[in-house]
């Protein structure tokens, strides 16, 4: 309903590690040309929209992206929506990962030495806990991963249930409800109509 806040996930913009598809957690890879050009591209979209508060991932690539897309003075950095802890998965890409190990799923298994689905869930739990008690709509900046989490657990599905819920850089999703606070769902999910 109109009436009740919305929660807008903003998705970074474009790395070289999205290109060549590396899994990027704790390694802080900058934006490039492409992507700070989406992000400004993706403030336009939000500039009408009006946010009781504003979050970011301490990522180079999270806090880049919500400078250019224009809240950087507003926004607060939050270590919990930083992206999943890969562990010595960081900077393999899944190819590299399943010769290794041909029964891998992220969703389900985590990652050696980083965080168990089990850990991301409760960080995108009391990310959520902190976004329900906002008076108003709220934005936040992070990775692709964890939003995808954060987007199964507002719904109350286990954070493995994030497999089926696929993100592009750059990308514009919105939390909100039906009917009331009872009722979570998906208003808006992997909106990257503004990208180049």
């Amino acid at each position: 309903m109109a009436d009740l806040p919305l929660v807008y996930l903003a998705r970074h913009g474009e790395t070289a590690w999205t290109v060549s598809r590396q899994h990027t957690g704790r390694s802080d890879i900058p934006l490039t040309e492409k992507g700070e050009r989406n992000a400004v591209k993706l403030g336009q979209r939000l500039k009408t929209v009006a946010f009781a508060r504003v979050f970011s991932s301490p990522s180079q690539r999270a806090r880049k992206t919500c400078e250019l897309a224009g809240f950087a003075d507003v926004a607060q950095v939050d270590l919990d929506t930083q992206e999943w802890d890969y562990g010595r998965y960081d900077g393999l890409t899944s190819v590299q990962i399943l010769k290794e190990r041909p029964d891998w799923q992220l969703f389900r298994d985590g990652c050696p030495d980083g965080e168990t689905v089990a850990q991301i869930g409760a960080r995108a739990d009391r990310v959520l806990a902190r976004l329900r008690s906002i008076q108003g709509n709220a934005l936040l900046f992070s990775s692709g991963h964890f939003l995808r989490v954060l987007a199964a657990r507002w719904l109350g599905l286990d954070a493995s249930g994030s497999r089926y819920l696929l993100l592009s850089t750059a990308s514009l999703s919105v939390l909100g409800y039906e009917h009331n606070a009872n009722e979570p769902v998906l208003r808006l999910w992997n909106d990257d109509s503004h990208v180049l």
